[in-house]
């Protein structure tokens, strides 16, 4: 079949573009190279929109939270990603969990009953040289197409190391030592395993930590930098004494009921906390929430039973590491996400610099309605920047330093201030009833469709 756009790459921002173009009848060819005989050292099969870090999209609290608010933009423009999310999710308190392989298999579903879009698993090494391109390979693109989107910007990927927490078997977990509550006691619902410890046994799991045996860098990677919003648990460990007690393992609020006395009958707070999340609809599976790493398999296994409760853990996957390259979009692309040097190539997804499954999804959403806009003879005006959509992508399209450029999550820093006399705990629900309103408007009429 003759296509109209071929989108290399089919990650969340792939398929979503693939679906954003093909619905409005867009001929399309998304090439994934995956089942196509390679594959990537941090995927584990060759499903489309495969999670591979988390199976959590975050929060999806739409009045109060950036990325809730993007989930809700994402809706209201018929997202695929948000629709698979819907279908697969998992309890997670007030974050949208899903299970990883339902998520995959929604997504592949409503790609395939496309009759205008066709996969194909191939492997593209070189960036076409002509007609609309998207390129959303995400930070796992293969050496000889980095190499191809090198030379065609002119200038060095920068690249930075992202680490994937393990998975436990929930029936390896002990409950008599471990007990159900939300995240930091946030919330009526009890969706996460929490397994204390006491000060004796949190820092003799520091020192582990600290004395671990970890994966050796080869020489190429060795000046690479961790993104700190993907931190290896035994770095932020070697940060300090308490720093792991103030992030991941932070105990406020979650009052262990193992732990009770006639003074204290809901019992107390332990001097750590370690929470798993649920990863699959079965329950079955649940992640070490924060508990990236680069630590040896074998290291792994040895450390992490000597958590109270994770004893007997049985693992379904370790942690791992990999190598993440993105752009310095802020230079390269323009703000229609169009290679400056090779307008007919687009990019999309975290290899723009965005950064989190929701964001590299939204990314991948907004390339796929520039090129059906571009496809009839029309530009694609932008979301207003007070929206999520609209602050992202001018975040990454121009707004950032591209001397410092960083992958950034969405949130109300990259938003225009409101108003100055908006009181300080009403911000957040200024900002989210403000970009509510400016998104409805913008949907109004032609450049949602």
């Amino acid at each position: 079949m003759e296509y109209d756009v071929h989108i290399i790459g089919g990650g969340l921002a792939g398929s979503e573009a693939a679906w954003q173009l093909a619905r409005r009848g867009a001929r399309v060819r998304l090439s994934e190279m995956r089942g196509g005989g390679d594959s990537t050292p941090a995927h584990q099969g060759a499903g489309l929109a495969e999670l591979v870090c988390s199976n959590s999209f975050r929060s999806d609290d739409s009045d109060k939270n950036a990325v809730g608010l993007l989930h809700h933009e994402m809706r209201a423009l018929d997202s695929l990603v948000m629709t698979a999310a819907a279908a697969a999710q998992v309890p997670a308190g007030s974050a949208l969990a899903v299970d990883r392989e339902v998520f995959s298999a929604e997504v592949e579903a409503a790609l395939a009953a496309l009759p205008t879009l066709t996969v194909v698993r191939e492997r593209i090494d070189r960036l076409p040289s002509a007609g609309l391109t998207i390129v959303a390979t995400g930070p796992l693109t293969a050496a000889a197409l980095a190499d191809s989107i090198g030379t065609a910007t002119g200038a060095s990927s920068l690249a930075f190391f992202d680490a994937i927490a393990p998975i436990v078997y929930r029936d390896s977990i002990d409950m008599d030592v471990c007990w159900m509550a939300s995240r930091w006691d946030k919330g009526e619902t009890k969706d996460y395993i929490n397994c204390p410890m006491n000060l004796e046994q949190y820092r003799a799991f520091h020192q582990g930590l600290l004395d671990g045996d970890t994966t050796e860098f080869r020489e190429w990677e060795a000046s690479t930098p961790y993104f700190e919003g993907c931190m290896p648990i035994e770095v932020m460990a070697a940060r300090g004494l308490d720093t792991l007690r103030f992030g991941p393992m932070k105990p406020v609020g979650l009052d262990n009921p193992h732990d009770a006395t006639p003074e204290f009958p809901q019992g107390r707070w332990p001097h750590a906390v370690v929470q798993l999340r649920q990863d699959n609809k079965l329950g079955t599976l649940w992640n070490m929430v924060g508990f990236q790493t680069k630590l040896k398999h074998a290291e792994q296994v040895r450390l992490f039973r000597t958590i109270p409760g994770l004893e007997n853990a049985e693992f379904a996957r370790l942690g791992g590491l990999h190598r993440n390259t993105f752009l310095n979009s802020p230079q390269l692309l323009d703000r229609q996400l169009r290679l400056k040097s090779a307008p007919h190539i687009r990019f999309a997804g975290q290899i723009t610099g965005c950064e989190g499954y929701v964001e590299s999804s939204a990314v991948g959403l907004m390339a796929g309605m520039m090129a059906a806009a571009e496809l009839v003879g029309r530009t694609w005006t932008a979301p207003p920047r007070t929206t999520a959509l609209g602050a992202l992508l001018a975040h990454i399209t121009g707004d950032a330093e591209a001397e410092s450029y960083q992958p950034m999550n969405i949130n109300f820093g990259l938003f225009p201030p409101v108003e100055p006399d908006v009181k300080k705990k009403q911000r957040k629900d200024a900002y989210t009833q403000r970009a509510k309103i400016d998104l409805a408007a913008w949907q109004e009429p032609t450049n949602f469709d």
